[in-house]
């Protein structure tokens, strides 16, 4: 991954669905001043994903709240209907913003972008997890195979969230 702590968020476009239709905006614009969570996994509907990646970041986004993060944005490679969808199976609410980078613009400047052509995705993002305050990268985690969570897991940011 070329992102590193202290580096600026690359202001690249992504989409979020808003009242059922795709909206395109600058990441900046969506994640705001303040201090936020951002993690990245493969795709949408995907085991490690859904079995263990997304849930933990469902059940533990109060208990992350509390440690002073603001909002909690997944972001993915799959378009704004399927995050929105896989949002709304699991129940993310308000707790976990979804978010789309159906073209890896945000994936390919921070260097995450991963071939698993041979498991029929093409073209996806690594597993990571950033704490970003005010777009400055303050803490940042990427998994090496994107078949593991425990480095980008909700429980390990709460065990390093000051």
């Amino acid at each position: 991954m070329k992102l590193k702590i202290d580096d600026q968020i690359p202001d690249t476009e992504i989409f979020q669905l808003v009242n059922g239709e795709p909206q395109k905006s600058k990441l900046r614009e969506i994640i705001g001043n303040g201090k936020i969570v951002l993690f990245g996994l493969p795709g949408a509907f995907t085991s490690t994903c859904s079995k263990l990646h997304l849930p933990g970041f469902i059940a533990n986004a109060d208990n992350i709240k509390l440690k002073g993060i603001q909002n909690i944005f997944c972001l993915s490679v799959n378009d704004p209907y399927v995050m929105n969808g896989w949002g709304e199976i699991n129940n993310t609410g308000d707790k976990i913003k979804m978010l789309s980078d159906p073209y890896l613009l945000f994936t390919k400047a921070i260097g995450a972008e991963v071939d698993r052509y041979a498991k029929g995705m093409g073209i996806r993002s690594n597993r990571y997890l950033m704490v970003i305050e005010n777009f400055t990268v303050v803490s940042i985690h990427e998994e090496k195979e994107t078949k593991e969570c425990g480095l980008t897991s909700a429980e390990n940011l709460l065990k390093h969230l000051l």
